[in-house]
């Protein structure tokens, strides 16, 4: 596995990783933009709505058969959040030429076509097609009225938006229902032009060819790219205290089977200079495995809940446990939550437990350098917070965390926000099967 980064046009930067084991090659195009309330619809449209036609494919079903001609390659439209930065593009895979009968050039068709679905959408007038953005506009906005539907995710979305309620973190990547349904296609016409001009590029690239066929291959593709003044000024603001002295609880009802206890923690002073290794070990021990503390002790030693698990996002730098319980053991199980994070503070930490956490997350980061998807995520976050290492790197570093780390990392953290989402009373409540898989907002 060979790993490169290079700028290849102003504001444009690639992310090479070189690697003869897989059969199909991913390649991905990432705008860049600060997170705010403003522009999130607007931003998350773009590539919904590029998607649904360019100038030589004007629909889905003529871009349907241009990727069946490809020997089946896809192309989908990506929107995260990482950290308060707010990426959208596209994300295609497709097989590799050197599998393929002599002659095909698939590799070439799908980067032009990836940049032809960016630069050359489907318009009228210049502008983007009323219909397209109507479509996606009310997809997108059911979208976000349907989260509440997934009671457990919701929990955390609404402890997120709480807990950064003062900061662009709390927007969702998809912004608002009342926001997307607003949008017109003239402000979203405009708005791409703008975005094209200043926004930072990520392109992405795994699979078998050269960082130097590559490159040449992205200047073509790429050249009518129009680029004025780029933003670099985009960030993350990380708040390494908690806002108020005591943690702030915020109590809601819901027609729900079972209560959700969501907690939030600020990192503290360990984000001045975070040690990525000692924190997903951290993690791990705390409620990041199955052979966590929250798991071990809350749910399967004194059976307070029905989950318990955590997670921790060193890009924002705050760390979050949720957990689905009876609402008789919301105090015993908020007290152990504490007692268990108070337990690694002080040091109390078995060799056995710490290997086992180790070995998790070496685990876990060796996965990664199995899927493109999961590299393609882990370089992205890495580039956009300044970090240069690979999976198999952290791994190493990993195996070094001691408990002294440990104890640094949960003597700092400080609790933040504290959710609550009640079961409604009996005669109000309207019963419902609930999905248990958190989404990430």
């Amino acid at each position: 596995m060979e790993y490169s980064r290079i700028e290849i046009l102003p504001g444009v930067w690639l992310s090479h990783l070189r690697e003869d084991k897989f059969k199909t090659a991913s390649f991905s195009v990432n705008l860049l933009t600060q997170l705010s309330q403003e522009t999130a619809s607007l931003n998350a449209l773009i590539p919904y709505v590029l998607r649904r036609g360019t100038a030589s494919c004007p629909d889905m079903e003529a871009i349907g058969a241009r990727l069946d001609d490809l020997y089946g390659s896809s192309i989908e439209p990506i929107v995260r959040k990482i950290g308060e930065i707010q990426c959208v593009g596209f994300y295609a895979n497709f097989p590799e030429d050197e599998l393929l009968p002599a002659g095909s050039q698939v590799r070439k068709s799908m980067i032009s076509f990836c940049a032809e679905m960016l630069l050359s959408p489907m318009t009228r007038g210049g502008l983007l097609l009323p219909a397209y953005v109507e479509s996606e506009r009310e997809k997108i906005a059911e979208l976000l009225a349907a989260r509440i539907n997934n009671k457990r995710a919701w929990a955390v979305v609404r402890c997120i938006e709480e807990m950064f309620r003062f900061e662009a973190f709390s927007v969702s990547r998809f912004g608002t229902e009342e926001d997307c349904r607003s949008v017109h296609y003239t402000k979203l016409s405009r708005h791409y032009r703008q975005l094209l001009q200043t926004c930072p590029i990520e392109l992405f690239y795994c699979g078998r060819a050269s960082l130097r066929e590559l490159e040449s291959l992205l200047r073509t593709a790429f050249a009518t790219l129009p680029r004025g003044e780029i933003n670099d000024e985009i960030g993350t603001d990380i708040r390494m205290n908690a806002i108020e002295a005591e943690p702030r609880v915020t109590e809601e009802e819901m027609a729900v089977a079972q209560m959700n206890l969501v907690i939030g923690w600020r990192l503290g002073s360990c984000m001045e200079d975070p040690d990525l290794a000692a924190l997903y070990v951290f993690n791990a021990l705390f409620g990041g495995s199955p052979s966590s503390r929250l798991f071990q002790n809350v749910r399967e030693k004194l059976s307070l809940c029905y989950y318990a698990s955590s997670m921790v996002d060193v890009r924002k730098g705050y760390l979050l446990m949720s957990a689905g319980i009876e609402p008789d053991n919301l105090e015993a199980a908020q007290n152990e939550i504490f007692t268990q994070l108070e337990d690694l503070k002080n040091g109390n930490i078995s060799d056995e437990e710490l290997a086992s956490a180790i070995a998790g997350v070496v685990s876990d980061l060796h996965s990664a350098e199995d899927s493109q998807d999961a590299m393609e995520n882990f370089i992205l976050a890495n580039a956009l917070s300044g970090l240069d290492c690979m999976p198999m790197e952290l791994a190493e570093l990993c195996k070094e965390v001691t408990k002294e780390q440990i104890a640094v990392i949960a003597g700092g953290v400080e609790c933040d926000q504290i959710y609550v989402l009640r079961p409604q009373d009996e005669e109000d409540e309207d019963p419902e099967e609930e999905d248990e898989d958190a989404a990430e907002d």
